[in-house]
């Protein structure tokens, strides 16, 4: 078990109980998936960035990525429907914990002139979506075999009813939040 799985059992549901004002344990907000999506615009020219793209975020979770395709055809943007646009992993259980224990310790310190990710990211159910510009923050990528710098969106999926409780539970785990 995860150090972060056991630190959330242990200090952040009895804290969250307080800061909440819950009655039962069981009405903690979880974190129930993180779902990782990477957009890749110029692979409609380039097969090889969508391999780049599952190579990464396959490397990142240590679980395959699927890869996305468009659900309809836009001539504007030269797309045709079901062409590779992409790549997406969702994590639950273990993985999960993992991913996020090495997000918050090891890749967000790793960003340049990093000041906290921005609170803006929440979508009034209880989730909070916040991109990332450059895979190389990530020690799982060999920077010499990457041909182009790709972004990525992580979501965070919680059971949380609002914002403010889905802010309670990921500042309790360690998300560092712009002041």
């Amino acid at each position: 078990m995860s150090k972060l799985k056991e630190k959330y059992r242990k200090e952040v549901v009895p804290a969250l109980i307080k800061e909440l004002d819950l009655k039962n344990p069981m009405e903690v907000p979880r974190l129930e998936k993180i779902a990782l999506n990477m957009g890749v615009g110029a692979a409609s020219g380039n097969q090889r960035l969508i391999e780049e793209a599952v190579g990464t975020l396959t490397a990142i979770t240590g679980q395959k990525a699927v890869v996305t395709r468009a659900k309809k055809a836009i001539s504007n943007f030269k797309l045709k429907e079901k062409m590779p646009i992409g790549a997406k992993v969702t994590l639950h259980g273990d993985r999960m914990w993992d991913f996020l224990e090495r997000l918050i310790s090891i890749a967000l310190p790793r960003v340049r002139d990093f000041r906290g990710i921005p609170k803006r990211g929440f979508d009034g159910h209880g989730n909070y979506t916040m991109g990332i510009k450059e895979q190389i923050i990530f020690l799982e990528i060999n920077f010499d075999k990457i041909s182009q710098l790709l972004g990525m969106d992580v979501t965070f999926v919680t059971n949380a009813r609002n914002d403010e409780e889905c802010r309670a539970l990921l500042q309790a785990l360690g998300l560092p939040f712009r002041k």
